[in-house]
């Protein structure tokens, strides 16, 4: 018979500090959101100070990337509110492949008012630019990209290539492609954009054997503080809307990032913000059957257990 050696009291594995906390809480540790509190440390920790096309100036570091796991819960950020309405509205201006940002502000969402005003848009050479007309930005892009821009205003039924239908289309019919890909991203209209895309490649994934759709997206210019938390929740959402019409359950979303970083004005808020404790996601319920991407509506969303921490205020850099 073999005996083990006796253990010394010392011996005994020690339980990691954040299984520890979880089972002292109670309350499950929101791993997912870990991640991005992690990367906002790190760059103003580490982040190279460099100056900007806004002159307000950044820590900025390269090359990062986050994954949330979708399958039982929504990554809408819960350190501080998330403004989901303007997020799902923004997200059907862009499938519905509208550039102009009235439309928007009619809805209360204001996210473009910056990038849109007479005064902006001068400054970049468009004088002949109506109030409110962004150029062939991401909406043109998804789903007219090739085509000819003229204004906000004109009719662009049929004309160019529909990347977005495309996606969809190609998931059903030969989901093991390799290509399935939308990029926001075409050089011969950047100059034409009042803003070129941050975020400007989408790439998805079908899981057949699990019948799942993931999504990555490569974003070249990412504000970890403002416009971040909202890239997330819009892209999250995207591969929610598709898997549904598609007949999928959405996997996982993968966020890889080029120029990572917090402007200086926001250092502050955002140390605030790292003082907080993640809650568990919330969950996303599609209230009906939905058949085609363009005939969502805002009020077919509902978030379910959203529990956040108060609003940080954080201005725009323009």
């Amino acid at each position: 018979m073999v005996v083990s050696p006796k253990k010394d009291q010392n011996d005994t594995p020690t339980k990691p500090l954040a299984l520890e906390d979880e089972e002292k809480n109670q309350t499950p540790i929101n791993r997912d959101e870990e991640q991005y509190l992690d990367l906002l440390r790190h760059i103003i920790a580490n982040g190279e100070r460099r100056t900007d096309r806004t002159k307000v100036g950044t820590l900025s570091v390269f090359g990062s990337q986050m994954r949330f796991n979708m399958r039982e819960s929504f990554p809408l950020l819960t350190t501080k509110r998330v403004f989901f309405r303007g997020v799902a509205e923004e997200l059907l201006w862009f499938v519905a492949g509208k550039t102009d940002a009235k439309l928007l502000q009619a809805k209360k969402v204001h996210f473009w008012d910056g990038n849109s005003t007479r005064e902006f848009l001068d400054n970049l050479g468009h004088t002949e630019r109506a109030v409110g007309d962004l150029g062939p930005v991401y909406g043109f892009q998804w789903r007219h990209f090739g085509a000819e821009y003229g204004t906000c205003e004109d009719d662009y039924t049929g004309k160019g290539i529909d990347q977005l239908r495309q996606v969809i289309d190609t998931i059903k019919k030969n989901p093991s492609d390799r290509r399935i890909i939308m990029s926001a991203w075409n050089p011969v209209d950047i100059p034409k954009m009042a803003l070129p895309p941050c975020h400007c490649l989408a790439q998805f994934y079908v899981s057949q054997t699990r019948g799942e759709l993931s999504c990555q997206l490569y974003q070249r210019s990412a504000d970890m503080g403002l416009g971040v938390p909202f890239n997330i929740a819009s892209y999250a959402l995207l591969t929610h809307m598709i898997a549904h019409v598609t007949g999928l359950k959405p996997g996982d979303f993968v966020h890889t990032f080029g120029d990572t970083h917090v402007y200086l004005n926001h250092v502050d808020p955002l140390k605030e913000q790292l003082k907080r404790t993640p809650r568990p996601f919330p969950k996303l319920v599609i209230k009906r059957q939905v058949q085609d991407i363009e005939d969502f509506r805002f009020e077919d969303f509902e978030i379910v257990d959203y529990n956040p921490y108060p609003t940080i205020k954080m201005d725009m850099a323009i």
